[in-house]
């Protein structure tokens, strides 16, 4: 990656000073996870907690909250060292172990019951990658074989039973027993597709990490595969917007644009370059990245916070601004200057985090917002109140993981 060269002054401090909000930031995150979202009564951690702090004692619980809060508490034991960040990591993970888990058919549940039965034993392939990213994490907290046991555990059942030998690319839902489900209404997204974007670009970011500490030859092909769809079927080569969702046989099956799963793909797309070992590609990938950032920036209003979506067939723009695309649009844009120099994209970084801060941050609750509704700049902002703080999707990742990406960027630039 391509430092950019600081001899700007006012640049340094303007970096200095985001680099100490962020690390605040980060650790007033932590701290409102760890206060409110511990579940004594039923163990782990609370299902629900709507806008207001209010806990919903008897919601489901996901796997993906409860992997998304094992990945979050294990980096930042990681990069804190803080042996209460690493306590509420093992207790995530004895709890997705002990009532998640699987152990006949393996794999882990979509949900389960406030109280720990299995509740939604669907088999979503998008969950397995979060576990599999998660034990990940965890296991470079504590190096214990047993965590790296099961990741690669879920690695194996994912090239079982989600990878499509003849086209490629991973489907996306099967019941307990590993059957694929076709019934539109019980894929992961909710449509008919059997090949979903933000499917593959979580497989991704699950074997990247993965590799990193089981380098298995294997496991590198499956990924250049992974890097290869994205290049010659998930991103457009005359917009440089991503497709959304596809047939088994990669056709095409959506028009809209996700520009926060367009600036998130532009900087996990670069994180696996190291692993390709194929300079070609990894020119390629390094030109589809920029492009996917510039394009990108048509999802931004001009306060700085980032659109939801825009449906090309029938133009209709969703300009709500939901908390994870502007985290993700805080390290993609910075991840693009890095890559390119084009001071554009700092500004765009700095201006996300300046949004962020202005809207999406509860100021008087903690944590964020799960978003604000607006048509542009100027109108009305109101907030998404009837959304959860904390929930089947809403996470301490995206935001967790953006101040954890950012600070591992920024402290080159600023301890100099």
């Amino acid at each position: 990656m391509t430092t950019p060269v600081m001899q700007d002054e006012p640049v340094i401090e303007q970096l200095q000073q985001f680099r100490t909000q962020i690390e605040q930031e980060f650790n007033a995150i932590l701290s409102w996870w760890s206060r409110h979202a511990v579940d004594e009564q039923y163990g782990g951690f609370y299902g629900s907690i709507d806008h207001h702090n209010t806990v919903d004692i008897l919601a489901p619980k996901g796997v993906v909250l409860n992997s998304r809060i094992l990945w979050t508490f294990s980096a930042a034991f990681n990069h804190t060292h803080q042996h209460e960040h690493l306590a509420l990591a093992t207790r995530a993970y004895e709890y997705i172990v002990t009532h998640f888990v699987d152990d006949q058919m393996g794999g882990v549940y979509w949900t389960l019951d406030h109280a720990g039965h299995p509740f939604d034993t669907d088999k979503k392939i998008l969950a397995q990658a979060f576990t599999l990213y998660a034990f990940c994490e965890y296991y470079k907290a504590t190096r214990r074989d047993t965590v790296i046991d099961r990741a690669i555990e879920l690695y194996t059942l994912l090239e079982r039973h989600g990878y499509d030998k003849e086209n490629e690319g991973y489907r996306q839902a099967f019941d307990s027993q590993w059957n694929p489900l076709r019934n539109p209404e019980t894929t992961a997204t909710g449509g008919g597709d059997q090949k979903a974007m933000h499917t593959q670009l979580h497989v991704l970011e699950a074997y990247s990490s993965l590799f990193r500490l089981w380098p298995d030859e294997n496991l590198r092909r499956q990924i250049i595969r992974l890097v290869n769809n994205f290049l010659n079927h998930i991103i457009h080569p005359g917009t440089w917007h991503q497709v959304q969702h596809f047939n088994e046989q990669w056709r095409p099956d959506s028009t809209v644009v996700s520009f926060g799963h367009d600036i998130a793909a532009s900087w996990l797309l670069a994180e696996s370059t190291p692993i390709l070992q194929d300079p070609e590609l990894i020119i390629r990938v390094k030109k589809a990245t920029i492009q996917m950032a510039y394009a990108a920036v048509r999802g931004l209003d001009v306060d700085g916070g980032m659109w939801y979506e825009h449906d090309g067939a029938s133009n209709i723009w969703v300009k709500e601004k939901h908390w994870w695309p502007q985290a993700e649009a805080m390290v993609g844009f910075f991840h693009a200057w890095q890559l390119s120099d084009d001071q554009h994209f700092l500004q765009h970084s700095l201006n996300s985090w300046s949004f962020i801060r202005e809207h999406i941050l509860d100021q008087e609750l903690g944590e964020w917002k799960w978003g604000v509704l607006t048509e542009a700049s100027g109108a009305d902002k109101t907030d998404m109140s009837w959304e959860d703080k904390a929930g089947l999707w809403k996470c301490p990742y995206h935001n967790g993981r953006a101040c954890l990406e950012l600070l591992k960027r920024l402290d080159p630039l600023t301890k100099k």
